[in-house]
């Protein structure tokens, strides 16, 4: 019977100490006295004249090059291009009610990102009905009551070479799916903040333009 008093006094303590560690990294996670904002979220088609920014990315999974030599328009080159991906970020501060200014200490660092895709039939796994998820290092500061824009890979290049990108380079499908990008950053004082946005991805082999 004393053994298993132990047994579970221990097993208590455990648990005490594993719910300490985690409120602790949640009081660390709210203590930022800033948001961190997305003002907005956009993707670029990967092309060899990327188009401009949309918040709804047309991803073309090969593009046939025809300049410059030896690719023609008759004899165009084959190519896999990355997506690119735009954010606008803000990090207003919570207390609204004081009026008090921001100052450098509330200027936020980003210092990387998370891309996961999914599929709004659930069809959710990475390989096989989206692309895998990855991480991205990306870096600048918001300055104090201003914004930042930052410039991030969306989609891969090896991704259009992985399934189940590559096997719409010879199919009429299209694969949608919705890109949630986090961003990760600290403020000046140490404070962890993040933020998740999404955007809507079309993966198909298109036309090209």
């Amino acid at each position: 019977m004393r053994n298993v008093t132990s047994f579970v006094t221990l097993l208590g303590l455990a648990a005490l100490a594993a719910g300490s560690l985690s409120c602790g990294d949640v009081v660390r996670e709210s203590r930022s006295p800033v948001f961190l904002v997305i003002d907005s979220l956009t993707g670029s088609r990967g092309a060899a004249t990327p188009g401009a920014g949309t918040t709804i990315l047309v991803s073309d999974v090969i593009t046939n090059v025809t300049s410059p030599a030896p690719c023609t328009t008759a004899a165009p080159c084959p190519t896999i291009f990355g997506d690119t991906g735009s954010v606008v970020l803000r990090a207003p501060l919570k207390d609204v009610v004081n009026g008090v200014a921001p100052t450098t200490n509330n200027e936020v660092t980003i210092t990387r990102y998370h891309v996961e895709y999914t599929r709004a039939d659930g069809r959710n796994t990475p390989g096989a009905d989206v692309p895998y998820s990855f991480d991205g290092a990306a870096t600048g500061t918001i300055p104090a009551g201003g914004s930042l824009t930052l410039g991030f890979d969306l989609v891969r290049n090896v991704a259009k070479q992985e399934s189940p990108l590559a096997q719409l380079r010879t199919s009429p499908n299209i694969i949608t799916s919705i890109a949630l990008v986090t961003f990760y950053g600290r403020d000046r004082v140490g404070n962890n903040v993040s933020v998740t946005g999404q955007i809507q991805i079309d993966f198909g082999n298109f036309g090209d333009f």
